[in-house]
Formats: structure tokens, C-alpha cells, sequence
């Protein structure tokens, strides 16, 4: 379940330090009622965008394989293997 909190409470900076450190999802920030901000743990934040870039590049290569645009295994290890005389 995510975690909401107002805004009032980030003057309470070592807790919600430890909330986000503790949390393995995002943390929710409230103004007036309605959603300002979201904020996280640099790990969290750096796990999530390793993960975005990996489904984004899936998804180029899927529309590569879509549109026809795929090489040959061994011919492309072959040409290689021949440019850095492996």
C-alpha cells in the first residue's frame, strides 16, 4: 500500500529519510489535500530507472523484430570477430 503524507511533515527530515530507506515503493506528498510530490531513496530511485531504461530498450527491439529489422546470429558475430581480429 503506498505511503501518503502531507507536506507539513517533511520538516521531519530524519523520518522521512527512514520512511524512504524502509519503503520499497514511492512516497506520496500531499498539499491542500492533492498530490505535489513523490520522493523516494536514491537506491529506490536508481533500481526503478535501471528498470525503465531495460523495458524501454525491450520494447525498441520488439518493434525492431516487428518491422522486419533483425540480423543474422553468426553472420553479425562473424563480421566482429573480423573488424577486432577475434
Amino acid at each position: 500500500m503506498p505511503k501518503i503524507i502531507p507536506i507539513r511533515d517533511l520538516k521531519n527530515t530524519s523520518e522521512i529519510s527512514q520512511m524512504c530507506h524502509e519503503s520499497d515503493e514511492p512516497i506520496f506528498v500531499t498539499k491542500n489535500g492533492y498530490g505535489d510530490m513523490v520522493i523516494m531513496s536514491m537506491k529506490m530511485y536508481e533500481e526503478k530507472m535501471f528498470m525503465s531504461d531495460v523495458y524501454r530498450k525491450l520494447n525498441a527491439a520488439e518493434e525492431q523484430l516487428t518491422e522486419g529489422k533483425i540480423l543474422d546470429g553468426d553472420q553479425s558475430l562473424k563480421s566482429i570477430r573480423e573488424k577486432y581480429n577475434v
